[in-house]
């Protein structure tokens, strides 16, 4: 435990034990990084010259049934603030609840919203009632974490950029109430973006008001200080970066831009908090969507085009903002190293059974008189699959009443008939026959985590009809998708094939004999890939349809021939020396049946 500190907002600037203080901060979000990875990226901050490091905090990760909270492993803040400490930096803690971040319903659990009458972001009392409990549970956390309490806690957000979205003070007033009294005495502040009418919704007396933008600073400022005529200056999102959708291309902002608009905030007496210093990864189902008139699901990188690439490494962006922040405090001499190449293996993928043929492991059927969506299974995140038999013959029409949420594989027979999708605004397919069972099988892609579709529920809304008559009589099965890697592994072990050179090049039709065809998905598909020692991979999906993916028994994430993300990481303390198993979900077709690695990673096409 470090000496007690007093850090307070001053006329004019932050202070530290009574004198001015400039924060310097970077996002870093603990559950978008592996654990054992969390010293190294806050080592790499203070490298950067930075002497904060800020964090979200996830309340569905660590609530994700009703009635629970767990911080073990990758959820344990407690650990992550302690190494803040230990690196010598101070912490900002933004615990929402709703914290946007392209994260799954902006951090909200789903199950809150099975009661379709639950309030969302306002003074509604079961709303309340929730989110009080669960910010006790953080504030358990971090309040003996407070800087003086001898811990690195500085500062404490409240909501987050609540005027984009209401006006409820007293829900704002609410939220800082129940802060205060589970013990946060560090100055509390909000964040919004710097128009008038977004400041004046999002805050309430006694809150300091704070700024997101990368651009404009001057301007953003200017208002800022126009709406708080007193007080430290703070972009406490310094947008250095963008988030990237399947379908769309990989964002990236120019350094020497980016590094200019940084100055301008320093030389203005600002503080800053770097979004993202190291963005991460979405690991598993974690994805969050966007849905302004077209659903948008988010990649599974996170990589933001930040100063430290998803992988760890120092970019471009690290040195100019480097040079930036040397001209205002002291930077360390020391400096990371640079990216290494990954290793470059290739193995055959053994395709295993069908998810269909396997689902009697994966899951129980349930029986519905109608299609249920995943919030009435209680299911939150994922895949299921419907089944109902057709006995009228002929040609027809399938449709869902309202929409598919958000995608759904039509198979007739086993046998694919085409997809529903929800960006395509599918929901309707022309059926060859009629007769036969009928198998949908449904992937929630990622709940919307901004604006008037937050809390919606999953599935197919509104119900399946054949040619406007309603279909009834369904077998439903919830996939757990924590049981696949076990099923995969019971199939025969493929013997593992690392390739030696630089590149990962298409297997040679010399070499096809021993894979295996490609199939139709939804399939399992499992191989064996051998390491000399641990270290980060970058897989390659390029040859691959849609699905997921386990290194290990890890989920990585989703994988999508669209893009632009092409490879998918592996963090190095996931994989061992010796055989690292991997197994894929491929809901469509491979192309190839074989894994390979990458020397780098492909986050894809930059321009559209």
């Amino acid at each position: 435990m470090t000496p007690q500190s007093r850090f307070a907002i001053g006329e004019t600037d932050f202070e530290l034990d009574g004198a001015p203080h400039r924060v310097l901060s970077g996002a870093l979000h603990y559950f978008r990084v592996h654990p054992d990875l969390w010293a190294d990226r806050i080592r790499k901050a203070r490298l950067m010259g930075l002497n904060t490091i800020e964090t979200y905090v996830a309340w569905n990760q660590h609530a994700p049934r009703q009635g629970e909270w767990t911080t073990a492993g990758g959820l344990d803040l407690g650990r992550f603030l302690d190494l803040v400490a230990a690196g010598g930096l101070h912490a900002i803690v933004r615990p929402g609840p709703y914290i946007c971040a392209e994260w799954d319903n902006g951090g909200l659990p789903a199950w809150l919203f099975r009661d379709r009458e639950v309030g969302i972001r306002r003074s509604e009392p079961r709303y309340v009632a929730a989110v009080s409990e669960y910010l006790r549970n953080v504030y358990e956390i971090v309040a003996p974490r407070q800087v003086d309490a001898g811990g690195p806690v500085v500062l404490v957000q409240i909501e987050n950029e609540y005027g984009a979205y209401g006006s409820d003070k007293a829900y704002l007033a609410e939220l800082v109430r129940v802060t205060r009294e589970a013990g946060i005495t560090v100055p509390l502040t909000t964040i919004d973006q710097p128009t008038p009418q977004m400041l004046a919704d999002g805050s309430l007396p006694g809150l300091h008001l704070t700024g997101s933008f990368g651009s404009r600073t001057l301007e953003r400022l200017e208002t800022l200080r126009e709406f708080q005529p007193t007080g430290p200056l703070v972009c406490m999102e310094f947008w250095c970066g963008w988030f990237d959708d399947w379908g769309s291309h990989h964002h990236t902002t120019d350094a020497a831009a980016s590094a200019h608009e940084l100055d301008l905030l320093l030389a203005a007496g600002g503080s800053v908090n770097i979004y993202m210093f190291h963005g991460g990864t979405n690991f598993g189902l974690t994805n969050g969507a966007n849905d302004k008139g077209r659903y948008a699901p988010i990649t599974t990188s996170y990589d933001y085009d930040a100063p430290l690439d998803e992988a760890g490494h120092p970019t471009e962006k690290f040195w100019a903002f480097r040079e930036v922040i040397s001209r205002y405090a002291p930077v360390p001499d020391e400096v990371p190293d640079a990216a290494a190449p990954a290793p470059v293996l290739e193995a055959p993928l053994v395709v295993g059974p069908s998810l269909l043929s396997a689902a009697d492991v994966l899951g129980e059927e349930l029986r519905h008189d109608r299609v249920p969506t995943f919030d009435e299974l209680a299911h939150d995140r994922g895949v299921a699959v419907f089944r109902t038999r057709l006995d009228r013959g002929g040609p027809g029409v399938l449709t869902v009443g309202e929409e598919v949420r958000d995608r759904a594989w039509v198979l007739l027979d086993g046998v694919p008939v085409g997809v529903m999708s929800r960006d395509a605004h599918e929901r309707s397919i022309a059926l060859p026959d009629t007769r036969g069972e009928l198998v949908l099988v449904v992937e929630d892609q990622g709940r919307v985590d901004y604006g008037a579709r937050l809390g919606e529920h999953k599935g197919l809304i509104g119900g399946v009809a054949l040619d406007g008559v309603p279909l009834a009589d369904w077998g439903v099965r919830p996939i757990d998708l924590d049981r696949v890697p076990d099923v995969a592994a019971s199939q025969p072990a493929p013997a593992a094939r690392p390739t030696a050179t630089a590149t990962a090049e298409p297997t040679s039709p010399a070499d096809a004999a021993h894979l295996a065809p490609a199939l139709a998905g939804p399939v399992l598909a499992r191989a064996v890939l051998d390491l000399e020692a641990p270290s980060d991979l970058f897989l390659d999906t390029l040859h691959w349809g849609k699905g997921l993916v386990w290194v290990n028994g890890f989920l990585l994430g989703r994988y999508w021939r669209r893009g632009p993300q092409r490879t998918l990481i592996v963090p190095a303390p996931v994989t061992r020396a010796g055989a690292n198993e991997v197994v894929v979900l491929e809901f469509e077709t491979f192309t190839d049946a074989a894994v390979r690695t990458l020397a780098a990673p492909e986050l894809g096409h930059t321009e559209i």
